[in-house]
């Protein structure tokens, strides 16, 4: 297996709950696997001003620091996304 890229960061902003939070999950596990990327997963209603943000937006999914997804996911855009990311430039 090759590490030689920095591990990729998804953060996944979702609730108890949230079947297309569930589905975004599950339809995006096979590529964090494949480019080594780890999940976060975040309860947006343990938090007031995440709540506040993404109320009736999850589910919300960040790279790194940027939002690259709410609502549906796009996997072939998902799969661009994290082909640049391990590139390198963080």
């Amino acid at each position: 297996m090759m590490m030689a890229t920095p591990e990729i960061e998804v953060t996944l902003y979702t609730r108890k709950g949230c079947h297309l939070c569930e589905e975004a999950k599950a339809q995006m596990a096979p590529l964090l696997r494949e480019f080594g990327a780890r999940l976060c997963e975040v309860d947006i209603d343990t938090d007031e001003k995440l709540r506040a943000l993404y109320d009736f937006e999850v589910p919300v999914i960040f790279l790194g620091g940027r939002k690259v997804a709410k609502h549906r996911l796009d996997l072939a855009q998902l799969r661009r996304q994290l082909e640049r990311a391990g590139l390198g430039s963080e």
